[in-house]
């Protein structure tokens, strides 16, 4: 592995290393494929133990401190990688209707986004938002009424009718399902981009 050959004598390495070597480190140490087969937490903090723990021993109270200050800032950060990469291919592979049975118009979906969105509530704009546009389509014959359809599915049907706008239209579905099945918070603007894709393809031909 090119990390523990660079640091096979602890005494060679710097205790104190910057914020970006330190992130340069663990990103190399993380393209080993062992990692496949390994919790990625309990190797890196193996790896710390081995490589640089054992050198603390006779280093300076402020290099034993930056180095326990870089590990644990860089452990922290991957766990929240880690977590977040989780929850994302939950919501990837838990998508959802739509609509489901609800029976509702496109502009009162438009409204209730709206309404929303001032009201400081992204991620119901957002769901809402993304349902007034296939509602919308459908209103407008551009998709059959499907009511068990999924965000991904109304996407891919949209492509084929809006080539332009394949890609927004892809990236506002999975923004849908993270949001509805993945428990993802949206921003503001992520709202305001589904509202604007609305208005866009209710203005195409």
């Amino acid at each position: 592995m090119i990390l523990f050959r660079a640091l096979a004598s602890p005494a060679d390495a710097p205790l104190d290393p910057s914020p970006d070597q330190a992130r340069s480190w663990v990103q190399r140490e993380l393209l080993d494929p062992e990692y496949h087969q390994q919790n990625v937490v309990e190797r890196l903090i193996t790896w710390f133990e081995r490589h640089i723990g054992g050198g603390l021993a006779n280093a300076g109270p402020l290099a034993t401190a930056a180095a326990m200050l870089v590990f644990l800032v860089l452990l922290g950060v991957l766990v929240w990688l880690l977590s977040r990469i989780q929850r994302d291919r939950r919501a990837r592979s838990a998508s959802g209707p739509v609509l489901a049975h609800e029976v509702v118009t496109a502009a009162e979906l438009r409204a209730r986004a709206e309404a929303a969105l001032a009201d400081g509530r992204p991620e119901e704009a957002l769901v809402d938002g993304f349902r007034a546009l296939a509602v919308r389509q459908v209103e407008r014959g551009r998709l059959d009424d499907s009511p068990g359809a999924t965000a991904h599915e109304v996407a891919l049907l949209l492509a084929t009718e809006f080539p332009q706008h394949g890609a927004a239209v892809g990236d506002n579905a999975l923004l849908f399902d993270l949001v509805l099945y993945g428990d993802r918070p949206a921003t503001p603007e992520q709202a305001t981009g589904v509202l604007s894709l609305d208005d866009e393809l209710a203005g195409a031909r």
